[in-house]
């Protein structure tokens, strides 16, 4: 980390360049021969990504940006920001804390933060930042996070750690015992300074799986933003038994989307029926927690069919996902695909059906967009149907 990135002209032009085309910046003479034209480089790139993700960095001055790679690996600021409402207590260890977005956040709710960050430049940057930003109550360690426990040698109320899912080999990982930290093999060690621990996983760590992994699992965060599912959250409590909660949130600048279940509660039966005047399609969160009974069963919907995941009924309700209004419901057969659909303009969802999106617009020519929206499905008589919808 070089002092000199943050002279106010060097500053100024990063700042000036948040549009700019980072590869043909990049063939231009360095307007600043004492620093390195590769190191201004990184720091406008970074910049750029910035942004959308953390408009509290990207607005304020003299802040100091890692590698790119270090900025699309961290926690955005809405995540960072709703994980923090879940720590309760006055103290966290961050035993992965990187760039420190979360950590940032933890320091809005919590007396005491410890950002724990082997990569020593990476550390010294989240130190810095966290200065300029005037936080005052995290304490920064450019040290392995378990040596930083033995040195503190004291108790907190909760640890957060984010593996890292590339093994020495720069390679993608898929359990959580080849991450760094191997999360698995370390919870005795971990419980022996706390009694709650928040272990972030990537979205596609198969739940199961996780809990295989994983002891002491009392609920399961799922959490997507604008309908998409960003991270998964597992919270850990010393010598907790009993199911998991799986608690999903998409969350939205109109309202937050919120849906809970408990594994292995549910003891009613899923009702079926035919498409009536309404149909819901669950948010992403709830589709990657598998609660496809549980939101029927709690929402008094019928399902479609086991498979479809899209639930009907007479009654408009609020509903965490996407709600349709019917228009007509009509057998996927040629006369009458012909009759209603051939050539029309339509939005294009499939639900448990043997054809893709492709290759439907392509056999009954259907162009892209409109008002319309149709959703090629199966009933539960495994007869293939089309719902023509529009939005609500």
């Amino acid at each position: 980390m070089s002092n000199l990135l943050l002279r106010s002209e060097i500053q100024d032009f990063i700042r000036s360049h948040s549009s700019a085309d980072v590869a043909k910046l990049a063939l231009q003479k360095n307007p600043f021969p004492d620093v390195k034209w590769n190191v201004i480089i990184e720091q406008i790139a970074s910049y750029q990504k910035a942004k959308e993700k953390l408009p509290t960095w990207f607005s304020s001055k003299f802040i100091l940006y890692p590698p790119k790679v270090s900025i699309e690996q961290t926690s955005s600021e809405i995540t960072a920001k709703y994980k923090s409402t879940l720590i309760k207590g006055a103290s966290i260890i961050d035993l992965t804390g990187g760039f420190g977005v979360d950590a940032y956040y933890f320091s809005k709710q919590l007396k005491l933060v410890v950002h724990c960050e082997m990569n020593e430049e990476l550390s010294l940057i989240a130190a810095h930042n966290f200065k300029e930003l005037k936080i005052q109550n995290i304490d920064c360690f450019p040290i392995e996070s378990s040596a930083v426990l033995k040195k503190l040698d004291t108790t907190f109320d909760c640890i957060y750690v984010d593996p890292s899912r590339r093994n020495d080999s720069k390679e993608k990982v898929f359990q959580l015992k080849d991450c760094a930290p191997n999360v698995p093999d370390l919870l005795p060690f971990y419980f022996q300074y706390t009694d709650t621990i928040f272990v972030k996983t990537a979205p596609f760590l198969d739940i199961q799986a996780g809990l295989g992994e994983l002891n002491f699992v009392k609920n399961i965060h799922i959490i997507a933003v604008d309908n998409e599912v960003k991270e998964l959250l597992w919270e850990l409590s010393r010598g907790y038994s009993s199911a998991a909660t799986i608690k999903t949130v998409n969350l939205k600048k109109e309202r937050n989307e919120v849906f809970e279940f408990r594994l292995n509660e549910n003891q009613q039966h899923v009702t079926f029926g035919f498409p009536k005047k309404y149909v819901y399609e669950p948010n992403s969160a709830i589709m990657k927690s598998g609660g496809f009974d549980e939101i029927a069963i709690q929402f008094q919907l019928e399902k479609l069919h086991s498979n479809s995941h899209l639930y009907t009924s007479n009654d408009l309700i609020p509903f965490p996902g996407r709600v349709f209004s019917i228009q007509e419901t009509i057998s996927y057969q040629k006369n009458e695909m012909k009759l209603k659909l051939n050539g029309i303009k339509a939005n294009i969802s499939t639900r448990n059906f043997p054809e893709s999106v492709e290759e439907i617009r392509k056999k009954w020519n259907l162009k892209d967009g409109g008002e319309t929206y149709c959703f090629f499905t199966t009933n539960f008589k495994n007869r293939k149907i089309v719902l023509l919808c529009t939005k609500i």
